[in-house]
C-alpha cells in the first residue's frame, strides 16, 4: 500500500511503497514507470471510480460509449484497445486484489474500500499472467486488521442531486480472525435533459458491497477471503450532443415534431437531447476471491483464486440517438470468469537475486443476445434513403416490428507461465530479465434466432444482413519477455534501460457480421461463403529509459521516462464497407516522454506536476485498415497532457487544519472518433477543493468542484446510425460542486 500519508506527515516525498514487482519496494527504486496514490489522495482528487484516473495520471485515458461492456477501454501512452467489440479484452490489464478483470467496464462501479491504486505504464508481461501489453492498473482493498475495531463513514452530496455514501467497519473477532465490511450507495440525476419527455438522462443508482475475512491461523500463513457485489441501474447511455448535421436531419426534425417531441438545442453546452426509448440499463458484477499466502523455505508462495460474474442488460434503447422513433435496441452481455494464479517469490542471497516464478490459468464464458425492432417512424427514413439512391418510395419495407433476434457467445481459455528476476551484480548495477509463455484458446459464435423474412427488408436490400452464422476457433501460443539494466549511480537516484516484448492474443470477432454480409450467407445466397471471423494477435517491442531522483532531503522527486513502441498487427475494430470487423494494422509506432515532479515546499504546501509528450503515435499504412486510419494518429492520444496540483494542509488553530487542492489539467487536440476524423480541440480543466480537518476527531469537511470553469468537451464521438453525415458526441461531465464529509471511527 502506498505510504503516502506517512510521507506527508514527515515531509518526505519519496517513501511511497508499491508492490508492482510482487514485493514491497520504495516507488523511487523500482525500474518501472508507476503512478501510485492512496485512498486519501483519491478522495481529495475527487476520483470515485476507474474512469476518473486521468485526474491523477496524464498518461492514462479512459473512454466508454453507449454500452460499456463493448466500448470501455483504458489507454496508456496512446496504446489501448479502441473500437467497439464484444470480444475485446483490454491491452491494459486491470487487477483488483490481484484478480484479473477481463473488461475495463467490470471495474466501473464506484470504488468501495479501495486502499490504493498503482498505474504501471508499459508492457508488464513477465510479472502478470495475461494482457498487460499497454500496462496494468492495480487496485488494492484495505485489508482487515487485528489492531482493534475501526471504521469510516463518508457522505458526498452535490450537483445533479448526486449522492454517494460510503461506510466501512473493521472488526477483529480473535487474534487469528478479522473481518471487514464495506459498502457504497450512490445516485445521480444525469447531466442531460430530455426536452421531449421532461426527464434527466444518463443518470442512475448503484450499490456496491464488500465483505472480507482474514485468517492467520499459524505463523507464515495468511488466508484472505473477499466477496463483493455491485449493482447499477439507470437511464443510460444514449444521451449525446449533435456535433455534425447530415442531410437527413430536416426529415429527422420533422419526425420528432410529428411524434409530439421537441427539438433539442444543438449547442453542446446546453446538454439537451430528445429520446423516445425508455432506455433502462442494469449492471451486475459479483465475485469471490481466495488469496492464500504461505511462507516457504527461501521465500513465499501466493495462491490467488477468483470467480467473477458480470452482466449488462440494456432494454428499449434508442440507437438512432434522436427523438425520431426509427428503431429500438435490446442487448444483453454476460460473462462468467474463473482464474487461478500461483506465484513463488524469493530472495536468493548467494546470487543477490529477487525472483518471481508464476503460473496463471483462466476460463471465461461469454453469452450475448440482441433484439432489433423497427419503430413507428422507420418507414419514412428508409423511403428517403432509397430515394437518394434513385429508387421509388416503398422500395423497402420497414414496418414496425422485430427485424432480428441474435444469439452470440464464446469462450476464452488462457494459460501462462512466467518468471522474472532482478539480479544485483554489485551495489549499483542490477540486471532485469524475464520470460512468459502464453497459450490462448478462444471461440466465437453467432446465429440468428429469427430474421425478418421479407425480401424488401431494408438491410437485406442493402446487402448488410442477415450475415452468416458461424462457430469459429482461434489458438495462439507465444513467448514474451523482458531484459534490462538498473543503475544507481548516486544515492537516491535510480536509472534503468529496459526492453519488453508484449503479447496480446488474437481471437474471434463476435458480431452479426463477423463472418461477412448477406453475400457471404449460404442461407441467403446460393454460392455464399462465410469469411473467417478470426483476428490475429498483437505484439509490441517496447524500449524504455527511465530515471528517478530524490533530492532536497527527500522533499522533492523527479521521475522521467522515455519510451519507444514498435507494434505489429495492432488490433483495431472498424466498420468497413458493410460490416463491423477487427483488422490488424500491419504496423504502428508510438514514442514519447513523461515527467513527474513532486515538491514539498513546506510542511503545509506541496506541488505535484506531471506531463506526457507523445509526438508520434501512428498506424502504419498496411494491413487493410480503413484509409481514414492508415498512417493516421492514434485515437484518444493528445500530443501533450499535463496535470498540475497544489496541495495545502495548514493548522489554523490547535484543533483545526485548513486543507485545499487546486488542480489544472491540459490536453492538446485529439481524435475522439474510433474510425473517423472528429477532433476535440485543446481542453483546459480546473478542479478545486477547500476543507477543514479536525485531527483529534478524524473528521473532515470539504467543498469540492470538478471542471470548475464548466468546459464543454467531447470524450468520444461516433457516426450517428442511419443518419449519414451526422456525428453524435458523448460529453464529459459539466461543472459539479459537492460537499464531502468523512470521519474515521
Amino acid at each position: 500500500m502506498p505510504a503516502a500519508a506517512d510521507a506527508a506527515e514527515d515531509g518526505r516525498a519519496d517513501d511511497i511503497l508499491v508492490t508492482a514487482r510482487r514485493r514491497s519496494e520504495r516507488l523511487q527504486t523500482v525500474p518501472i514507470a508507476i503512478t501510485a496514490v492512496s485512498s486519501e489522495e483519491l478522495a481529495r482528487a475527487g476520483v470515485q471510480n476507474i474512469s476518473q484516473l486521468e485526474a491523477i495520471d496524464p498518461s492514462l485515458t479512459f473512454r466508454a460509449a453507449n454500452i460499456a461492456s463493448s466500448t470501455a477501454n483504458l489507454i496508456v501512452r496512446g496504446l489501448g484497445t479502441t473500437g467497439s467489440n464484444r470480444s475485446f479484452e483490454g491491452s491494459v490489464g486491470i487487477f483488483v486484489d490481484g484478480i484479473y478483470r477481463t473488461r475495463a467496464a467490470a471495474a466501473l462501479q464506484n470504488f468501495v474500500d479501495v486502499g490504493d491504486v498503482e498505474v504501471l505504464r508499459g508492457p508488464q508481461g513477465t510479472l502478470f499472467g495475461k494482457n498487460t501489453n499497454g500496462g496494468a492498473v492495480l487496485l488494492s482493498s484495505n485489508r482487515p486488521s487485528f489492531e482493534g475495531q475501526s471504521g469510516s463513514l463518508e457522505a458526498n452530496y452535490g450537483s445533479y442531486d448526486s449522492l454517494i455514501v460510503r461506510a466501512a467497519l473493521n472488526l477483529p473477532l480473535s487474534h487469528v480472525v478479522a473481518v471487514r465490511a464495506a459498502g457504497t450507495v450512490s445516485h445521480t440525476d444525469g447531466f442531460f435533459d430530455d426536452v421531449s419527455r421532461n426527464r434527466s438522462l444518463n443518470g442512475g443508482d448503484s450499490q456496491v458491497f464488500k465483505l472480507q475475512m482474514l485468517l492467520e491461523p499459524a505463523p507464515g500463513l495468511s488466508i484472505r477471503i473477499i466477496g463483493d457485489y455491485a449493482e447499477g441501474q439507470g437511464n443510460c447511455c444514449y444521451a449525446t450532443s449533435q456535433l455534425a448535421v447530415g442531410p437527413l436531419q430536416p426529415l429527422v426534425d420533422e419526425l420528432i415534431r410529428a411524434g409530439g417531441g421537441n427539438l433539442p438545442s444543438r449547442r453542446a453546452s446546453d446538454r439537451e437531447q430528445s429520446l423516445n426509448g425508455d432506455g433502462h440499463q442494469t449492471i451486475s458484477d459479483a465475485g469471490v476471491s481466495l488469496i492464500v499466502d504461505v511462507a516457504v523455505p527461501g521465500g513465499s508462495l501466493r495462491s490467488s483464486t477468483g470467480y467473477r460474474f458480470y452482466r449488462v442488460r440494456q432494454t428499449d434503447m434508442d440507437p438512432d440517438f434522436s427523438g425520431a422513433d426509427i428503431f429500438r435496441y435490446d442487448e444483453a452481455f454476460r460473462s462468467s470468469f474463473v482464474s487461478q494464479e500461483l506465484v513463488y517469490a524469493a530472495n536468493i542471497r548467494p546470487l543477490r537475486a529477487d525472483v518471481v516464478v508464476g503460473g496463471f490459468a483462466s476460463d471465461e464464458r461469454l453469452a450475448m443476445d440482441r433484439q432489433l425492432p423497427w419503430a413507428a417512424q422507420a418507414q419514412p427514413v428508409w423511403d428517403s434513403v432509397f430515394a437518394g439512391l434513385g429508387l421509388p418510395v416503398g422500395t423497402a419495407d420497414a414496418a414496425p416490428g422485430l427485424i432480428g433476434d441474435e444469439a452470440m457467445g464464446g469462450s476464452v481459455r488462457s494459460y501462462s507461465a512466467f518468471a522474472h528476476a532482478d539480479i544485483q551484480l554489485n551495489d549499483r548495477l542490477s540486471v532485469i530479465a524475464g520470460l512468459r509463455y502464453s497459450v490462448e484458446d478462444r471461440t466465437g459464435r453467432f446465429a440468428y434466432r429469427y430474421y425478418r423474412p421479407a425480401p424488401t427488408e431494408p438491410f437485406r436490400l442493402l446487402g448488410i444482413q442477415p450475415g452468416p452464422a458461424y462457430d469459429d476457433r482461434h489458438h495462439d501460443g507465444a513467448l514474451s519477455g523482458t531484459l534490462g539494466f538498473e543503475l544507481r549511480p548516486w544515492r537516491n537516484v535510480t536509472t534503468y534501460l529496459t526492453y519488453n516484448r508484449g503479447f496480446k492474443a488474437g481471437g474471434v470477432n463476435i458480431d452479426a457480421n463477423g463472418a461477412g454480409t448477406r453475400a457471404n450467407n449460404p442461407a441467403e445466397v446460393a454460392d455464399g461463403t462465410p469469411l473467417s471471423a478470426e483476428y490475429q494477435p498483437e505484439t509490441i517491442d517496447a524500449f524504455e529509459f527511465g530515471a528517478k531522483a530524490g533530492y532536497l532531503g527527500g522533499r522533492a522527486q523527479t521521475n522521467v521516462a522515455i519510451f519507444y513502441y514498435d507494434i505489429a498487427k495492432l488490433q483495431t475494430a472498424q466498420f468497413v464497407g458493410l460490416r463491423t470487423t477487427i483488422i490488424n494494422a500491419s504496423s504502428a509506432t508510438d514514442y514519447g516522454a513523461e515527467i513527474e515532479n513532486t515538491l514539498r515546499i513546506s510542511p503545509a504546501l506541496s506541488i505535484e506536476a506531471a506531463a506526457t509528450w507523445i509526438p508520434h503515435a501512428r498506424y502504419g499504412r498496411g494491413g487493410g485498415i480503413d484509409p481514414v486510419l492508415a498512417g493516421a494518429r492514434f485515437r484518444f492520444t493528445p500530443v501533450v497532457s499535463t496535470n498540475i496540483a497544489a496541495l495545502l494542509e495548514r493548522p489554523v488553530s490547535p484543533a483545526i487544519n485548513l486543507t485545499g487542492r487546486l488542480a489544472y489539467r491540459f490536453r492538446s487536440a485529439q481524435f475522439v472518433d474510433t474510425a473517423g476524423t472528429t477532433r476535440q480541440e485543446p481542453t483546459h480543466l480546473v478542479d478545486a477543493s477547500l476543507g477543514l480537518r479536525l485531527p483529534a476527531s478524524d473528521l473532515e469537511v470539504n467543498l469540492m468542484a470538478s471542471n470548475l470553469l464548466d468546459v464543454t468537451y467531447v470524450e468520444q464521438a461516433l457516426a450517428t446510425p442511419l443518419q449519414a453525415g451526422s456525428i453524435s458526441g458523448f460529453l464529459a461531465p459539466p461543472r459539479t460542486i459537492q460537499v464531502r464529509v468523512s470521519k474515521r471511527l
